[in-house]
């Protein structure tokens, strides 16, 4: 995990970054703080001897796909009659798999990434405000979908606590269908 986290100490935002520079800004201060994974919403154990910046690697082989454009390889698994049905489509397989991917992404509507979001926002929820007065509303005002209910009633949470909440209620760069 090297992606984005937020850190807390008593219901108060007090860092962001990624874990290394973290665990190195706050060293000394770990007492009572919690740490959250921006994408995920889960807590996050710091390693407190981490340095900010990691020492240098070896050099990494150059691996398959084209990385520069953001295509790396993956491995799917399909029947053989699967494969047949893909080498008959129009620009093969990587094209008729991209085509169904979108279209099935259409049909979802965002379903998919709004539940992300709500799992998101309720793992936060129940490290950081379980205790807190009307969590459990808050909880089924959330996955009922109802973003004003949920907005007015953590209002009453800790400033900080509410604003990390509702940015974990956005959907995060590239996720969008």
């Amino acid at each position: 995990m090297t992606g984005p986290c937020t850190a807390f100490l008593d219901n108060k935002r007090i860092a962001r970054g990624a874990p290394g520079e973290l665990a190195a800004a706050l060293r000394g201060r770990e007492a009572g703080v919690l740490v959250f994974d921006d994408a995920t919403g889960k807590v996050v154990d710091l390693d407190w001897r981490e340095t900010a910046v990691p020492p240098p690697g070896p050099a990494q082989a150059r691996k398959r796909g084209r990385p520069k454009l953001g295509v790396v390889p993956r491995e799917v698994t399909l029947l053989p009659r699967h494969w047949d049905w893909l080498g008959q489509q129009p620009g093969g397989a990587s094209q008729a798999l991209r085509r169904l991917i979108d279209e099935a992404r259409k049909a979802d509507q965002g379903r998919v990434t709004r539940r992300a979001a709500q799992d998101r926002a309720y793992r936060f929820m129940s490290a950081m405000a379980g205790d807190f007065p009307h969590f459990e509303q808050a909880s089924r005002l959330l996955f009922a979908g109802d973003a004003q209910g949920l907005a007015a009633i953590t209002a009453q949470w800790p400033a900080d606590v509410h604003a990390y909440l509702s940015q974990l209620l956005q959907a995060p760069e590239g996720d969008t269908p």
